[in-house]
């Protein structure tokens, strides 16, 4: 149906080394090509294409054929650009309801003295992953009113595996008396899903993977980095992750980019393409000292509601616990100078359980140390969330490990 949106181009071979990145945003499709040398990624391609008026919705598919359309668009540019096209992707999915958290299990041996086998270690994986589902499940029937709510999982990883509290990357032979498991597993509605699935059968993309977006943001710094909060501030809506003492929870609401362009169109009364344009001019310090000062009113209102929901996401995933004292922001909304200001604040640091005081930076496309970009078109805050994605891509190319295939199995065995 979508060919005649790639007829104009043609490879003349695929090669299994390139593979692309697609991020189904609400404002925007990103589509980034890029080819893989030695586990290193070179961006090759890149192309930004907004989308239609009522297709997306806070994150979420609204209309699937509107979506396909402007997604072969994306793809046929990126590719023209890289002059190859691919069809192995990586999809990013993001929305309210998209959930993830580490699940950690702590398994009493009754012989410390026996090996760890195969069957212990995949009976472990497997409670953990019965446990994840059951307590997502919960939340979302609770968040929802729908006690029935279908749901997927997204994507799993092992974050952590220890044998009496020695870090192992595979427990298999090794003796001891505990075995301590830590799994992160994102999920998200059936039918938000599936409308990805299809797009990217209509679209006749192979997926390596479909990706919680704020977890794909969350692993693309070194790992000796990875204490912090992550915030995207996307079009339709917030994604945050948070990364504390080897564990990963993520969560998102609907409030981003495309709250505050609507609240400028309503106070000065002029359409949603032209507010969008004064709030860029605004984020850029280009506009007259008068109206800056209109825009700065107008947002006031809608900028603490944001904190607020930052504010309750944060408490939700941290508990009884601390928070980093280091907060990264990405994402085209991210610009918003209210944004880092408001975070700043000492009314929003005092009613979290920060370590201290947290530095505030935004996350660049050159902190991501596995690419080089050979378009010169990743460059802002907002292409942070495909160049994270096709760096999950190459974890996904690599050689699996042993508890990775265990987890793998695991997922099919228990029917997501």
């Amino acid at each position: 149906m979508f060919q005649k949106f790639f007829s104009r181009f043609r490879p003349k071979t695929q090669n299994a080394e390139f593979a692309l990145a697609l991020d189904i945003g609400t404002e925007f499709v990103k589509a980034l090509v890029y080819r893989v040398e030695e586990e290193h990624g070179f961006v090759v391609g890149y192309s930004r294409i907004r989308q239609k008026a009522g297709d997306m919705s806070a994150g979420v598919v609204a209309n699937i054929a509107g979506v396909t359309e402007t997604s072969a668009r994306a793809i046929e540019q990126s590719s023209k650009m890289a002059g190859v096209q691919t069809e192995q992707a990586v999809m990013g999915i993001a929305g309210e309801l998209v959930r993830g958290a580490t699940t950690t299990i702590s398994y009493r041996r009754e012989n410390p003295q026996l090996r760890i086998e195969m069957s212990e270690l995949r009976a472990i994986v497997q409670r953990v992953q019965t446990r994840a589902f059951d307590r997502v499940r919960r939340e979302l029937a609770r968040d929802t009113g729908h006690s029935e709510i279908d749901i997927k999982l997204v994507n799993a990883a092992i974050i952590s595996a220890q044998v009496d509290g020695q870090k192992t990357s595979n427990p298999i032979g090794f003796q001891g008396a505990e075995v301590s498991l830590s799994v992160f597993n994102s999920f998200a509605p059936l039918v938000h899903f599936g409308a990805l699935q299809t797009i990217a059968a209509e679209l006749e993309l192979d997926l390596l993977s479909i990706v919680a977006e704020p977890f794909a943001v969350s692993r693309c710094l070194p790992d000796d980095e990875l204490a912090a909060i992550f915030i995207d501030v996307g079009g339709g809506t917030t994604d945050l992750a948070l990364v504390r003492s080897g564990e990963l929870s993520t969560k998102m609401f609907a409030v981003g980019g495309r709250t505050f362009t609507k609240r400028i169109a309503l106070t000065l009364n002029i359409s949603l393409e032209e507010a969008e344009r004064i709030k860029l001019d605004y984020s850029q310090n280009k506009l007259s000292e008068r109206r800056q000062k209109i825009v700065q009113n107008a947002l006031a209102g809608d900028v603490e509601v944001w904190s607020a929901g930052v504010e309750v996401a944060l408490a939700e995933m941290i508990g009884d616990a601390e928070l980093p004292a280091r907060i990264l922001l990405c994402g085209g909304g991210s610009r918003l100078p209210e944004i880092k200001k408001i975070l700043a604040a000492r009314e929003f640091t005092a009613n979290l359980p920060f370590r201290s005081r947290p530095s505030i930076k935004f996350l660049c496309p050159d902190d991501i140390s596995n690419f080089t970009d050979e378009t010169g078109r990743v460059r802002t805050v907002q292409d942070v969330t495909p160049l994270a994605l096709a760096n999950l891509g190459l974890s996904l190319a690599g050689e699996e490990t042993l508890l990775s295939s265990i987890l793998r199995k695991t997922v099919k065995l228990i029917g997501n």
